[in-house]
């Protein structure tokens, strides 16, 4: 994926429990309400935990711990402001613990409800978009492919074949009625479980975790099983635009036009238009245009610069068109936007988990008797 990767040991998943509170998690603990006691777990907002990490190439970096580099978070997404189509290095699981989005992959726009799961590799430019009334909250694993990869197993890679498999009709969304993302979140808790995996045994646990909720999806997957070839396929197309990507990063407050873009890329403009679009699910100019907005809610939420200098400096030679752009973008003035984002760091309370979710009985049976099979058979 040409990831920019970044690690940190104090930050191995994104939140400390303490033994109390993971012990009570493993063993599936029951208040007098007969609720999983998963309390303390709160939702971070999606677009504070994953925009700030976007670079020009669009590609999200994630803080794993180098040991381990596996992590469950609950996110919310209110539909205010969409994260920017992105894609990462790392495998990624959801599953939508409430409320209905859209999973946008590419130029597809996938329905995505309560209940269901969404499996998205490494090469396609993706987000998620709430479409319902109240925030949808969502439950997301991801996950190194190289944990699985450098275990030592002959067969290790086919663990990965539901991320690699990835043509034009491959059916990200797994539906709830299927039963499978169910069991696929069973896993993901008890993954969580064990984070931060400190110790050898905890590290053993996590990774077999892992392979049984990868068992799941290859077996969810059988049909689709194959060659690896579409997806070096992207990881070409994606090579092509790399240089591209590169300039908008070193050039981010100069315009950037097609006939530039396409120069840089050693295209003609017309075959740069269409090919960016399908590698990317976005037009040049929109992709270009988030890529500025983004940079500019970065600046409108840690400076004091005046909208004028922000314009400039993300690349808008008129102020105005930036405020047009940035309200289509946005959903909001950028004016709006910098007086919400100081309200909301003032009064900002973390939500809570659903409580659905704290109902769910979390350690049931997860792969039945004489389901497992490789994805070859």
């Amino acid at each position: 994926m040409g990831i920019s990767k970044k690690s940190s040991k104090s930050s191995t998943s994104g939140h400390k429990r303490t033994a109390t509170d993971s012990r009570r998690v493993a063993s599936g603990r029951r208040d007098k309400l007969g609720s999983v006691q998963l309390s303390k777990i709160q939702c971070k907002d999606h677009f504070a935990l994953v925009e700030p990490q976007i670079n020009a190439e669009g590609i999200h970096t994630w803080n794993f711990d180098e040991s381990c580099p596996v992590d469950v978070q609950f996110m919310t997404e209110d539909g205010r402001h969409n994260v920017r189509m992105n894609r990462h290095g790392y495998f990624e699981v959801l599953y939508l613990c409430s409320g209905s989005a859209l999973c946008r992959i590419q130029d597809r726009v996938l329905p995505f409800n309560e209940g269901d799961l969404a499996v998205i590799g490494s090469t396609l430019y993706h987000r998620i978009e709430c479409r319902s009334s109240t925030p949808v909250t969502i439950a997301a694993l991801f996950f190194e492919p190289d944990l699985i990869r450098c275990d030592g197993g002959i067969d290790s890679s086919e663990y990965l074949m539901p991320f690699l498999r990835h043509d034009s009709d491959f059916p990200h969304i797994v539906p709830s009625d299927t039963g499978v993302p169910r069991q696929v979140l069973d896993m993901m808790l008890r993954i969580r479980s064990e984070l931060p995996a400190s110790s050898t045994r905890a590290r053993l646990a996590l990774r077999t975790y892992l392979k049984m909720l990868l068992m799941l999806l290859v077996n969810q997957y059988a049909p689709y099983a194959g060659k690896v070839e579409v997806f070096q396929r992207q990881q070409r197309a994606l090579d092509r635009l790399r240089p591209l990507f590169r300039h908008l990063g070193e050039h981010s407050g100069s315009p950037t036009k097609v006939k530039e873009a396409a120069r840089i890329c050693g295209m003609s403009e017309s075959h740069f238009m269409s090919f960016f679009k399908k590698v990317t699910g976005l037009s040049f100019m929109n992709y270009l245009n988030n890529f500025r907005v983004e940079r500019a809610q970065a600046l409108l939420t840690t400076t004091d610069e005046s909208l004028a200098r922000i314009s400039q400096e993300v690349g808008f030679c008129d102020q105005s068109y930036f405020g047009t752009v940035f309200r289509k973008v946005v959903g909001m003035t950028p004016t709006n936007y910098r007086n919400r984002m100081a309200s909301n760091r003032a009064l900002e309370v973390p939500a809570p988990i659903p409580a659905k979710l704290l109902h769910m009985k979390q350690f049931a049976p997860v792969i039945p008797a004489g389901r497992v099979r490789r994805f070859h058979e």
